[in-house]
Parts: C-alpha cells; sequence; structure tokens
C-alpha cells in the first residue's frame, strides 16, 4: 500500500478511536418492572432487534442517536421509563448517523446497553443520510442542518413494516406522565401524524415573504387550517406515511428550496407544508416546548400555562450545556432529576 494512503488510514483509524474513547460515562439506571395493576403484556427480551415485531411491544419509540445529544437521549429515555404503568413492554427504534465508524456506532449502541440492560431496542443506521445530506440547506442554526436532524422523515423507510404507530421524541425531552397516554392518541380517517397545535403562532413566519407573494406557492396552504406544530414530539402511523408518499412530498419542498429561498428553519418548514392543517391534534401538556429559548440566543424560559406531562428544551439552550457552564435556568433543575452522566446526582427509582 502507498504510504499516503497508509498515513490517512492510520490517521483516519486513531480519530475514530478517539472519539469512542471521548463518549462520556452514565450511570447504569433502576430497573422499572410493569405494574401489576396495569395490565401490562408481557415483558420484551432485552435485544437489539428480536422484539422489533413482537405483538407484545405496547408502545413503539423512535428517537435519534449520536454522541452530540447523546446525554439527552439517555435522560428522555430514564423518564419514559420512570413514569410508564408498563415499562418493559415499550421498544425503543434509535437511528444513527451511517456515516459514523462502524467502533462509534457501536460504542453508542453499548453505552445504551450498559446503562440500561433490559432495555428492548434497536440501533439503524440512517441509510438516507447522504441523499438528505443532498437536499439540506442552510437555516439559521448550524446544528439544525444535520442530515439526523431529518431522520424522523424517513421513520417509514428505516423500521420494519410490522411497526405501525410510532411516538417519535426529540433528544432534548423529558416525561412527566405515562407515554402510554400519547401514543394511544386517535387517528382518524387517514391521518398519518399527530401532534400539539399552536394557532395562536405567527404562522407566516415561519416563510419567506417570496413564499407567501407566490399564489403558486402560498396555495400550498388553500382550504386547511395551517397552525404551526413542532415535530420534536409527535405520534406517526407509519403505514399510512407509506401509503400517501410522504417522505416524497417532504423531499419535493426540500428541493424547492434549494433553487428558490422558501423558509429559513431546518428540517420544520418541509413538515408544516405537508401536513399543517391535517393533523390530529393534542393536548398542550404533551410538548411544553421552547424550553431551551430563542434559536439565537437561547435564554431563560418558564413553563405555558397548564398541565405538564412532556417538557420540551427546544431552542439554542440545551439544560446540559446550561448546567455544564454554571448557569443553568431554573427549569433545569427538572431535567437534572434525569441526568445519567457521571458522577449526576443519585437517580429515583420507582
Amino acid at each position: 500500500m502507498p504510504r499516503a494512503p497508509l498515513l490517512v488510514l492510520i490517521v483516519l483509524c486513531a480519530a475514530a478511536g478517539a472519539f469512542a474513547a471521548a463518549l462520556p460515562r452514565y450511570r447504569e439506571a433502576p430497573h422499572f418492572a410493569n405494574s401489576a395493576a396495569a395490565q401490562c403484556p408481557p415483558p420484551l427480551p432485552a435485544s437489539d432487534a428480536d422484539a422489533a415485531c413482537s405483538p407484545h411491544a405496547a408502545v413503539h419509540v423512535a428517537m435519534t442517536l449520536d454522541a452530540s445529544y447523546l446525554r439527552g437521549t439517555m435522560a428522555a429515555v430514564l423518564s419514559v421509563l420512570r413514569h410508564a404503568s408498563c415499562p418493559e413492554s415499550i421498544y425503543f427504534h434509535f437511528i444513527a448517523s451511517a456515516s459514523s465508524s462502524s467502533s462509534t456506532a457501536a460504542e453508542l449502541r453499548d453505552t445504551v446497553r450498559a446503562s440500561f440492560p433490559s432495555l428492548a431496542f434497536r440501533v439503524y443506521p440512517f441509510a438516507d443520510e447522504a441523499r438528505v445530506a443532498g437536499l439540506i440547506s442552510t437555516s439559521i442554526r448550524g446544528a439544525l442542518d444535520r442530515p439526523l436532524n431529518y431522520a424522523r422523515s424517513y421513520l417509514a423507510s428505516t423500521l420494519p413494516t410490522c411497526v405501525r404507530r410510532v411516538v417519535y421524541l426529540d433528544s432534548d425531552v423529558v416525561l412527566t406522565d405515562d407515554i402510554a397516554a400519547l401514543a394511544a392518541t386517535p387517528l382518524p380517517s387517514e391521518t398519518a401524524v399527530a401532534a400539539p397545535e399552536y394557532c395562536g403562532a405567527n404562522f407566516t413566519a415561519y416563510f419567506t415573504p417570496g413564499f407567501w407573494a407566490s399564489p403558486a406557492l402560498s396555495s400550498a396552504f388553500a382550504n386547511r387550517k395551517a397552525c404551526y406544530f413542532n415535530t420534536g414530539v409527535m405520534v406517526l402511523d407509519l403505514a399510512r406515511w407509506r401509503r400517501a408518499g410522504y417522505t416524497a412530498q417532504i423531499e419535493e419542498w426540500m428541493e424547492l428550496q434549494k433553487r428558490v429561498r422558501i423558509y429559513e428553519l431546518g428540517s420544520l418548514p418541509p413538515f408544516l407544508l405537508v401536513f399543517a392543517g391535517r393533523i390530529a391534534a393534542v393536548d398542550h401538556r404533551w410538548n411544553q416546548h421552547g424550553l431551551g429559548g430563542d434559536n439565537y440566543r437561547g435564554l431563560c424560559r418558564g413553563l405555558h400555562a397548564g398541565a405538564v406531562s412532556l417538557m420540551h428544551w427546544s431552542g439554542k439552550g440545551k439544560p446540559w450545556d446550561r448546567l455544564d457552564a454554571g448557569r443553568p435556568c431554573p427549569i433545569d433543575a427538572v431535567w437534572a432529576k434525569y441526568d445519567m452522566l457521571r458522577p449526576a446526582a443519585g437517580i429515583e427509582s420507582s
């Protein structure tokens, strides 16, 4: 082998090993058992694949898995299990970057397994990552431009066809309620998406003036009451999604965005273009979002009025970053209860 390629290979392998070694260490979570009073199905086996199509999977949860947000993912998983009536009957589907080295992907999987020894889950490589990278247009925040941020649009092709309904969660959430209640959200007729809607938000702000000035473009929202919804918490019917070809519709808007600037905010606007006004509404308590502040400064924000079943640190300010910097917001104390990073505070068990 010529010397130059050999040197490149050595450098790449060393970098991959250093990255894997750089993953932080996390505590082992308590074991959360199914409630005898909840009439739960039998517990799922702790496997990376075997239980994905099990009829005993009461709830399917999909999340992304990467080193940058791993700390948030671990906290989110703990919160789901902590408040579930049937935690042993929840199956997790984690989508990881396909461009990462195999050792890094394995390290991520092993980290989850070490902290949750009995968790039923599978890690999937994001097979459409290269395709998505070519469709992404720069947005107002670099973190929104990662291909993995678009994985939610490809769940129907990534997850096994046996998985019909799945709850998608961003990595910056914690639940304070039973996820089974969210998963059971009614989806009437051929509706494929359920999420909390916010019709009081300024919907026009999510698209450029040029979009609204073009009748050909703005007519996309004709004859539907289009409201903002946050794509970090959704219930999806994947069978209906596949039948309607929604991934292709989202990609069409992304392709147009590459030619004509019609929005500024990452993966959200294509979702709004396809689904706004066509989703099943979920109670706002299931997405108390915006706790990370805006997309520019990430200033502190409090909860909205009303009940709270899920807290979402959407925005620039992530609770783990603010805690590490010694400048936490008051609401970050709630997230800290689920932080599994060593040497974090003790984790409450059931």
